[in-house]
């Protein structure tokens, strides 16, 4: 599993939007009239069954076991009445509208992507400004741009997207996957790059994979066996390779790996070196740590090289020169380095540093014979340049403080791209000269946003262990610190995730407003290394929920906001961690907006692929002290009955298959049943969607404006 947060790439502000004041004690009283003393919600019944599970001598209820069936007649029609309920609710709101028309106007502007070349052709991806899916472009030299691939076109409602695209090295071939509604089982389609005419049949159920060419022969993906049952919901835990020939039926493709008892894992990956001669393999039992073997493809009975044979460390190889494999590695080195080694002995015993471990986490990319060294210095980029035998040839002057992110090409390139960005600076693409290391900009972002009236701040605030945690707050300049700005704290912290600094209009909308965006780089995350992420998994989580509830109380004291105008969000390990700080500290804050979140935590292992997640969690079947501590915190098991919770509305997409949507049916239901305070307990379950990627512009449009509104509603703000 792959957890993202939720950043969406457009960009612009909502110019002219400001909060009302709410100072006079009788408009606030006016307002609350509004909120809290407004008819209670009729929310629809939600059967309760007799289900209990026993752990370790503990009996565990599960009354809402039931809405796990996403296939019957009973959960279709609860998610029909929950979704009346809220979205009655949330069209009573008298801004919505507003809200939504102004996101519509900013979001409707030009968005191109870097540029890059498959054979005689120039790719880029472009969006016109409203469309649901950007689009692939191509152009030969300086001729007129020609559309290659709109996934506008897949579906009628822009719901079916766009996934990976690899070219075949001349690029005279293409493959490239789609998913229909959100789901992660894809489809692999295959054209003749000239043409643009289909090849051979498409590929079906495939799932969690990249595409690799070997030559022009064909290519490796991978996939599970179709679950009995749900799709949707079903376990999936034996992933495997495959090679499918060009011209040959799928069922006739090739299994290389993962077909046996030994070979058997939940994740395993396969990609060609860029020179064609290695066929590299990973494989992962859960979401950190693979094994990893190498085959020479130039070799017709070449067999597959261990060069790593357990997955205590995560290892990857990143180039090769004939004999030579280079590899980036967290072996022995939690910050991360780079080595190199001979295929004839790879093992890490004869591993040479390239590039020494820092203090700095490193993720390195190559291009033009370089290594282009990406380092994390409190959350945002330093780019360093070395040769391929380790010498540094210069640091990369960057515009600003933020993150920097491409500086990927092939062996051959002589210049390279890259995009910056951070909270309150559109994204700008810039050309880099490999050999002179000189930049310029190649693109500008045409957002009608502007930087310099706003500031970011980064702060590190201490923890409830005394740990210093980071976090960056964006918000207009002048602000005044009088504890009376709407403020969403946004976090993630877990799966070795880095939350760095990125723009999104949407964002920029919440600022626009007269709001504070707070993220938070929570423990759990991979911001500084693998130490800070094993610090926030297992039986370490709660270090996770700690730090955001500091940064939190950071927040308030200091003045920045106040428990009423706080509002918390997260997606996927981040809605876990809105749901769990919400349910151990309700008080503090005003608005709670889990998404797409796993907060079932002693069965998130049973559905899909979620068992690989247990680096991170640990399982309830694991042992006693594990159960006891996955209960201590799983939001489903931790509502209580007549707590006065804040003011809740829980997204999710009906074909989510990653984080399946049981987990927030069932959080709603005991939200719903145990609510002691007037605040709404809301779900908002999003139709033919999934866990996120390839939302249509037009589904994100309606998401933020219903997220906005809601906030700000129960924040007390009665008109915009």
């Amino acid at each position: 599993m792959s957890f993202k947060a939720l950043a969406w790439a457009v960009s612009a502000s909502l110019a002219a939007l400001a909060p009302v004041s709410l100072a006079a004690s009788g408009q606030q009283q006016q307002v609350q009239q509004m909120t809290i003393d407004s008819p209670v919600i009729d929310y629809p019944a939600t059967r309760q069954v007799d289900v209990v599970d026993e752990y370790f001598g503990t009996q565990v209820k599960d009354p809402y076991r039931w809405l796990e069936d996403d296939r019957s007649e009973e959960t279709a029609h609860w998610v029909a009445a929950q979704n009346k309920v809220t979205f009655g609710y949330l069209e009573q709101i008298p801004y919505r509208q507003k809200i939504e028309q102004r996101l519509t106007e900013l979001l409707d502007y030009e968005k191109v992507s870097s540029p890059f070349k498959e054979g005689k052709y120039t790719y880029f991806y472009k969006n016109d400004g409203l469309q649901n899916q950007d689009v692939l472009y191509r152009q030969q030299g300086d001729g007129e741009a020609e559309v290659f691939l709109d996934p506008n076109t897949f579906s009628e409602e822009g719901t079916t997207s766009l996934g990976s695209v690899s070219f075949s090295k001349d690029g005279s071939l293409v493959a490239y996957s789609i998913s229909e509604g959100g789901s992660d089982w894809r489809k692999v389609i295959v054209l003749d790059a000239e043409s643009k005419k289909p090849i051979g049949d498409t590929l079906v159920d495939v799932k969690f994979s990249g595409i690799s060419w070997r030559g022009n022969e064909g290519f490796y993906y991978s996939s599970y066996d179709k679950p009995e049952g749900s799709e949707l919901s079903a376990k999936t835990d034996q992933h495997k390779l495959y090679f499918h020939q060009l011209g040959t039926p799928q069922a006739d493709d090739e299994l290389i790996f993962g077909g046996n008892e030994a070979e058997r894992h939940r994740y395993v990956s396969g990609y060609v070196t860029e020179d064609g001669r290695y066929l590299v393999i990973g494989a992962m039992e859960s979401t950190s740590g693979n094994k990893l073997y190498v085959q020479d493809l130039t070799k017709p009975e070449a067999k597959l090289v261990t060069v790593q044979d357990h997955t205590g460390a995560d290892t990857w190889v990143i180039a090769s020169q004939g004999d030579t494999l280079y590899l980036e590695t967290n072996l022995e080195a939690p910050n991360t380095r780079v080595v190199k080694v001979n295929i004839a002995a790879p093992q890490a015993s004869n591993w040479v540093d390239v590039i020494a471990e820092t203090q700095h986490v490193l993720s390195t990319a190559t291009a033009g014979g370089s290594l282009f060294a990406q380092y994390m210095v409190d959350a945002t980029s330093q780019v360093k340049q070395f040769d391929m035998n380790g010498k540094l040839l210069r640091t990369i002057e960057l515009p600003d403080i933020g993150s920097a992110s491409g500086f990927r090409g092939k062996q051959d390139d002589s210049e390279l791209y890259y995009t910056f960005t951070n909270y309150k600076t559109p994204g700008t693409i810039y050309k880099l000269d490999i050999n002179s290391g000189k930049s310029q900009v190649y693109r500008k972002s045409e957002a009608p946003f502007d930087s310099d009236k706003f500031e970011s701040e980064q702060v590190f605030y201490t923890s409830k262990d005394g740990t210093k945690v980071p976090m960056i707050m964006t918000y207009k300049k002048g602000l005044k610190r009088d504890g009376s700005a709407p403020t969403i704290l946004y976090g993630y912290g877990g799966f070795d995730v880095s939350l760095t600094p990125w723009f999104s209009s949407v964002r920029a909308a919440w600022l626009d407003m007269g709001g504070i965006f707070a993220v938070a780089n929570l423990r759990g995350g991979g911001e500084y290394g693998k130490a800070w992420h094993d610090a926030g998994t297992k039986l370490q989580k709660q270090n996770v929920f700690d730090d955001f509830i500091a940064a939190a109380e950071y927040l308030i004291e200091n003045k920045y906001t106040a428990a009423n105008k706080l509002a918390i969000e997260g997606g996927s390990n981040g809605g876990l961690l809105v749901g769990a700080v919400m349910t151990q500290r309700p008080e503090l804050f005003r608005v709670a907006l889990p998404q797409v979140g796993v907060l079932d935590m002693l069965r998130y292992h049973t559905f899909t692929a979620g068992a690989g997640w247990a680096y991170d969690y640990g399982t309830a079947e694991q042992n006693k002290e594990m159960f006891e501590y996955l209960k201590g915190y799983s939001p489903v098991h931790n509502v209580k009955a007549g707590v006065h919770y804040p003011a809740t509305l829980i997204t999710t997409g009906d074909h989510d298959d990653r984080v399946v949507p049981a987990h927030s049916y069932k959080f709603a239901a005991e939200l719903q049943a145990k609510q002691g305070g007037p605040l709404p307990t809301l779900i908002r379950i999003e139709t033919d969607a999934g866990h996120g990627a390839g939302t249509p512009t037009s589904k994100v449009i309606d998401l933020y404006a219903d997220i906005y509104s809601f906030a700000l509603f129960n924040m007390g703000v009665e008109e915009l």
